[in-house]
């Protein structure tokens, strides 16, 4: 559960990564928790230079922090496209809100391989439903990551008082494994059963009670290694203070 050793170049942070994408390592296993939680594998057509056409894969991965963008960048390479978007709120679609948005396209190289790879069946991401976390067992909390910045959402609930952590997603069986993940760590935290969501996906959320160990072990010396988005983790420790401070000022 240990995070990726960097190699600090004055004021820069230079992620170490395996030579291969798919080892076992904290690099990979935060790169392929975002592509579980918010990329995407794209197939297109492309036509050969004897003119037959040849079907092409591409992964694309979104995130809504620049750092945390490069960072992915700095793991698997591929290019990187920067948009203001506006969209839905998957729990509510009646309420929008408008970001910037940093797309990575990987593997959409005139070779046609992906990751090196000549197809997308055998990465732990396939975009047919399978996935297959077992190579990242030792580095769970830097899964974790990296599906909480995919597909979770972090809110300060000022109804109750408590900090609110829950993951949403289309595809029922990553949540389910997303499930199985957090009751594999070391930390006890309580999850909620999956629900549908308004847009037509499905969400479970962490016990409240159990946010504040969980959120604090999930980045816990994230710092050290740049395997985190920034903005994802201010959010989480300005929502534990508020809670904190919501408690303290209770009677």
């Amino acid at each position: 559960m240990s995070d990726a050793d960097p190699t600090a170049d004055g004021d820069a942070l230079e992620i170490a990564v395996p030579s291969d994408p798919l080892a076992g390592h904290p690099a990979t296993a935060y790169f392929w928790g975002h592509v579980a939680g918010s990329g995407s594998v794209v197939r297109s057509e492309a036509r050969t230079t004897d003119s037959e056409r040849r079907s092409r894969e591409h992964l694309e991965v979104v995130t809504n922090d620049e750092e945390s963008a490069q960072v992915l960048a700095a793991i698997a390479g591929g290019d990187l496209e920067h948009e203001t978007t506006t969209r839905e709120y998957a729990h509510d679609t009646s309420i929008t809100r408008t970001e910037d948005e940093y797309t990575l396209s990987i593997g959409d190289g005139d070779d046609g391989r992906l990751l090196g790879r000549n197809s997308t069946l055998s990465l732990p991401v396939d975009g047919r439903g399978n996935y297959r976390f077992g190579a990242f067992s030792s580095h769970d909390r830097e899964l974790l990551r990296g599906l909480l910045e995919g597909c979770g959402t972090i809110c300060f609930k000022s109804s109750s008082g408590t900090v609110g952590i829950s993951f949403v997603h289309d595809d029922r069986e990553l949540l389910e494994a997303t499930q199985e993940l957090i009751a594999d760590c070391p930390i006890d935290a309580p999850t909620g059963d999956l629900s549908a969501t308004s847009s037509g996906g499905y969400w479970f959320g962490v016990d409240d009670d159990a946010v504040p160990e969980f959120g604090t072990w999930l980045y816990e010396n994230c710092e050290e290694t740049g395997l985190f988005a920034p903005s994802r983790r201010r959010k989480l420790e300005r929502s534990i203070e508020q809670a904190s401070a919501y408690d303290g000022d209770e009677p």
